[in-house]
């Protein structure tokens, strides 16, 4: 295996209680193959601030540091603390998949969301989630930008391992064939609009009052001076495509999200709990995308209490891990470091958020 190929190991591992052993083995794995790894933890680091928000701004660091020495991601995408994937984790894909490097991930269950969400009901032949929304990408494992960007593997990281390795080698004959393309490089295609244009990353794209929830947040846009883009908007040079495949319809539409995250200056993102206690996965997947392509990025949530007095956990006794074992980060912060330390985030509703998201620009641009 070429010695230039480096893998960011991904997941949701550094909050189990075993979680180094597991992240050893799996380079150890990977090292075994040629395979270089680029892991956070590789850089030694002196978490011994006051300031807890600094020894989360540090890690971060450290992790962008390490994406930018990957040429792969490997991520395990295993549902985290409700069915979703861990936001951090589709925050790191959201990078890799900027950076242009080979994104893959796995999973234990490929089936779709509709059997694995627990509490769906069925009305009119449709399954609808506990929030009474038609339950969002049911007939998909993952969300659609997930799906669209990244190789999914049904296994462990052996296999995603594997599976990749296999990819390369193909790849390596096919350039010995002279059958390779160059992909074009992706590059803003929205004309000029004589203001900086904001994309509101969010769930409210899967409510059913959506386009009208768009709209009204649109005109408090337009009232700051800023051109609103939402993920239900046409993104130019993509163009929808009418299909009843589920993968098919999910890879156009993470292009379309994928263009529009090129085309902003500004990315504000809605990261309330989705499904359980970690934010909507597309919207995490933006906001690593577009803190890797250098755009603004501002956040809101109802509540910006920090992460241990807000994700039920079994107190101090037992290491402040929730049910499942995992532990509840304190870092002084609301959500997972990768977004807290990458934006600010305003406690509150969204036109209190874009008027302070507002004035946060003008502060910056004086």
């Amino acid at each position: 295996m070429k010695k230039e190929e480096s893998i960011y190991i991904a997941g949701p591992e550094c909050f189990y209680k075993n979680g180094m052993e597991l992240l050893n083995a799996m380079r150890r794995l990977s090292e075994a193959q040629g395979f270089q790894v680029s892991l956070p933890n590789d850089v030694p680091l002196k978490l011994d601030h006051t300031d807890l928000r600094l020894n989360a701004d540090a890690i971060f660091k450290n992790c962008a540091d390490s994406m930018n020495r990957s040429t792969a991601i490997i991520c395990d995408l295993e549902f985290y603390r409700g069915p979703e994937m861990d936001g951090g984790s589709a925050y790191e894909i959201g990078m890799a998949y900027a950076r242009g490097i080979r994104c893959y991930g796995y999973t234990r269950d490929k089936r779709p969301m509709k059997w694995k969400y627990q509490g769906v009901a069925l009305k009119a032949g449709l399954p609808y989630d506990r929030k009474g929304r038609v339950l969002p990408y049911y007939d998909l494992p993952f969300s659609p930008n997930i799906v669209g960007s990244t190789k999914i593997v049904e296994g462990d990281y052996a296999a995603c391992l594997e599976a990749m390795r296999v990819d390369i080698e193909e790849e390596r004959k096919r350039l010995g064939a002279r059958e390779h393309s160059v992909a074009a490089t992706p590059c803003r295609t929205l004309k000029d609009v004589g203001m900086p244009v904001i994309f509101l990353a969010g769930p409210e794209r899967y409510e059913p009052d959506a386009v009208e929830k768009y709209e009204a947040m649109k005109e408090i846009c337009r009232k700051h001076g800023l051109y609103p883009v939402t993920p239900l908007d046409d993104a130019p040079g993509v163009p929808r495509i009418e299909t009843e495949d589920s993968y098919t319809r999910a890879y156009n539409t993470m292009e379309r999200n994928r263009q529009h995250v090129l085309n902003c200056d500004i990315l504000l993102a809605n990261l309330n709990d989705f499904h359980g206690w970690e934010p909507e996965s597309d919207t995490s997947f933006e906001c690593g995308m577009a803190y890797q392509l250098g755009k603004k990025l501002f956040a809101y949530v109802d509540d910006a209490s920090r992460m241990r007095d807000r994700v039920p956990n079994l107190g101090e006794a037992e290491e402040w891990r929730d049910i499942c074992g995992c532990n509840v980060e304190n870092f002084d912060y609301p959500l997972n470091l990768m977004f807290s330390s990458s934006m600010e985030i305003f406690e509150g509703d969204f036109e209190t958020t874009m008027e302070r998201t507002a004035e946060a620009l003008r502060r910056n641009v004086g």
